[in-house]
């Protein structure tokens, strides 16, 4: 039979050298020359001699009856070559009804091939992949879109051909979510289960996984993702679709080539690929699939490293839990990061309580809890620890609630942030007070009375409007002169110096610009001590003083925080004082700062959510600006919160009503957009939006909530509301201000 087969293909392929011919014969498995007729054979064949290194893979799409097609593929074998194409055939519409896969044996190439066809062969293994797929109703897969699929499949194999794998999953992952997504065809339905049985007698140099379940969208696919996130390669593959039922057969091994035969090594890969495959189930949530599942790989690499409880098992795998996974991992790889490095095992715990756990906790509380961690160390540095690890453990909890909530809720969000600021602070300066107090005594006032110091905030901190990645802005005031109570030479200012560059260097930053302790805006900047006196603070901020209009600007912001309050008082009330006196105050000075930030802070053809023309610094400058304008007159504008003064702007009848609700609306949105570029991306100084048409918008958009199921349109939404927005608030601007 076989010399048979040979001779006719022989007759079929003349032009193609025998010894090529003769080599594809021992290298392609036995059982595909007993289900493929001659003519099919040679089709394979000839496609198989037309790969070279600039051309790695040659592909076929044969019409058949009632909208079915035969996807006929050769190409050189590259890990994870499968599961791609999987996707790829699913993110078009179609769905596999049968096929089977084979892969060249060991390359065996005979002698007597010129070193011309050694070039053109590379002698690397081959894959020869026969689909037998169906068009999805409502799909099109004419000549157009046949050209479309040859073109993404070959940009594919190219992104394989140089190591980058992931790239090519990524692109996969979410061109099929992203189908599913926009036809309605999410993975949200019954998770049926899945039976996996493993055989090794089946094959002597191959491990034999036989997979009976229900079809489901891309189901295929899942499972071939999930045993390539495993690093498993696949030799051969058995497809076959009985009714709703799929029977599949898949040869494989490990990246090493060895069989997988323990009972223990079987069990983790069984559970890693139904794990893997049920939460490819709830990807259409998440706003960056490729990244989520990527990540959930990792977590289960992670669950086995620890062991692998049932209970733990059983949670996990909660289509609950799933469903806040897929939210969770593709938002943000900073959380991710953060989670895998510190917060792991907080992760589950949260996720358990996640519905019950509140975003906004009491601050006695909190304080009362981290009190009691604390006293479990007597020692600074012991101290400092259990306070930095309170403070992420929190914030981690305050980040992943509002992450896996309603990205709307950035009031509460930011209340919760600025208490946990506030109780941290509080907690530092007690703990550095202290300490110093046992090396020098108690710091007193000439008349012998203890010397009073107050913490005040100023910025987002100060107004209470903490967002993720916010720093923490703060000054340092103490009563006045005089020195410590053991008649040392250590005076006042020495003294509570001292303590300044203490509590900040107490609190850590996880990474640059996130809780970051930044005193720049104390008086004369950088080149000015931390600390100082009141009578050096009155002086600085007066009308004769050497306080800049943007350093009175910011004064607005000020808030006491933490240490003696009636120093507090005194601080903020002589603010009031100088704010809001009504003296004169440069208008044209604080608008050519504004139009430098304009020019020197945003690159041409950037849109910086927060310097750009219409970004949040608009608005934010627009009410300070009112409120030191009229700030004498009403006291409802006397306050640190941009929300509220401007509600007291609008009671004052200084802002209409369209006015307001249009300022309002544009700082809440442009806060929030904010708050999600940073999550992404993991630090605060990045605000510039992503090009309008890249993968990056979309997945802003995703993560915004825009989620109606086409993708493209989402972030047409996005792109317009912003557009919008930022218009509003900058003519505002510039009608309010600038024709003054």
């Amino acid at each position: 039979m076989m010399e048979g087969l040979r001779k006719a293909i022989d007759e079929l392929c003349p032009h193609i050298p025998a010894l090529v011919r003769q080599d594809f014969f021992l290298q392609m498995d036995p059982e595909y020359f007993l289900l493929y007729s001659p003519q099919e054979i040679a089709t394979h064949l000839k496609m198989s001699y037309r790969l070279s290194p600039d051309h790695p893979i040659e592909c076929r799409v044969v019409p058949q009856k009632n909208s079915t097609f035969i996807i006929e593929v050769v190409a050189f074998d590259y890990f994870s070559e499968f599961s791609l194409l999987c996707g790829l055939i699913t993110s078009f519409g179609l769905n596999i009804q049968s096929g089977h896969i084979y892969t060249f044996a060991e390359t065996r190439t005979l002698r007597g091939i010129t070193e011309e066809m050694r070039l053109n062969q590379r002698s690397r293994k081959k894959i020869v992949d026969l689909f037998h797929v169906r068009l999805l109703r409502g799909e099109v897969f004419d000549e157009a879109r046949q050209g479309e699929f040859e073109k993404e499949l070959q940009a594919l194999i190219f992104l394989l051909a140089q190591d980058k794998i992931l790239e090519a999953r990524e692109w996969v992952n979410r061109w099929v979510v992203e189908y599913l997504s926009r036809t309605q065809r999410t993975f949200m339905g019954r998770l049926y289960p899945v039976q996996i049985k493993f055989n090794s007698r089946l094959s002597e140099k191959w491990t034999v996984m036989e997979i009976h379940s229900k079809d489901t969208p891309a189901f295929l696919y899942s499972l071939a993702n999930a045993l390539s996130l495993r690093g498993i390669y696949i030799n051969k593959v058995r497809i076959e679709k009985k009714g709703v039922d799929v029977w599949d057969q898949i040869y494989l091994c490990d990246r090493q080539g060895r069989k997988i035969e323990g009972q223990r090594e079987q069990g983790l890969l069984k559970i890693a690929i139904v794990m893997i495959k049920r939460f490819t189930h709830f990807l259409a949530w998440s706003p960056d699939p490729a990244r989520a599942i990527r990540y959930f790989d990792q977590l289960m690499d992670r669950l086995m490293e620890i062991g692998l409880e049932p209970s733990v098992l059983s949670f996990v795998g909660r289509r609950q839990t799933l469903n806040l996974l897929a939210r969770l991992f593709g938002t943000s790889e900073f959380l991710w990061e953060d989670l895998f490095r510190i917060q792991f095992k907080n992760l589950l715990p949260i996720l358990r309580g996640f519905r019950k756990v509140r975003l906004l906790r009491n601050r006695l509380q909190m304080r009362r809890q981290l009190k009691r961690l604390l006293s479990h160390k007597q020692t600074l540095e012991g101290k400092r620890k259990i306070l930095n690890k309170y403070k992420d453990r929190e914030l981690f909890r305050i980040d992943m609630k509002h992450l896996l909530g309603s990205p709307n809720d950035l009031v509460v969000f930011s209340q919760a942030v600025t208490d946990l600021a506030d109780v941290i602070l509080e907690e530092a300066y007690d703990i550095c007070d202290r300490y110093l107090k046992r090396q020098y005594c108690r710091p007193l006032l000439r008349d012998r009375t203890a010397c009073p110091f107050a913490i005040c905030g100023l910025g987002k901190f100060g107004g209470r409007e903490m967002g993720y990645a916010s720093d923490i802005e703060l000054l340092f005031i103490y009563g006045s002169a005089g020195g410590t109570q053991d008649q040392s030479t250590l005076g006042n200012g020495d003294y509570f110096e001292r303590l300044a560059q203490g509590i900040v260097n107490f609190i850590e930053a996880r990474r640059e610009g996130i809780f970051q302790i930044d005193v720049r805006l104390r008086p004369h900047g950088n080149a000015g001590s931390l600390a100082n006196s009141m009578e050096q603070f009155r002086a600085y901020y007066s009308p004769t003083g050497e306080a800049a209009p943007f350093e009175r600007q910011a004064l607005t912001k000020l808030r006491w925080v933490a240490g003696d309050e009636l120093l507090g008082q005194l601080v903020e009330s002589h603010r009031d004082q100088f704010v809001y006196s009504g003296q004169p105050w440069d208008l044209g000075l604080a608008l050519h700062l504004r139009h430098r930030q304009m020019k020197e802070l945003v690159k041409p053809g950037e849109v910086n959510i927060k310097y750009s023309p219409g970004g949040v610094i608009d608005i934010e400058y627009a009410v300070q600006y009112l409120q030191m304008m009229y700030g004498r007159d009403y006291a409802v504008l006397r306050c640190t919160s941009t929300l509220k003064a401007l509600h007291g702007l609008y009671l004052v009848k200084i802002l209409s009503k369209r006015e307001y609700d249009d300022l309002r609306k544009a700082y809440l949105f442009l806060r929030v957009l904010i708050d999600a570029l940073r999550m992404v991306r993991g630090n605060a100084r990045d605000l510039v939006l992503p090009d309008r048409t890249s993968q990056e918008f979309r997945f802003l958009a995703r993560r915004l909530g825009y989620m109606s199921g086409d993708w493209e349109k989402d972030a047409q939404k996005l792109d317009q509301e912003i557009r919008y927005h930022m218009q509003k608030a900058h003519h505002f601007f510039t009608s309010r201000f600038e024709k003054i």
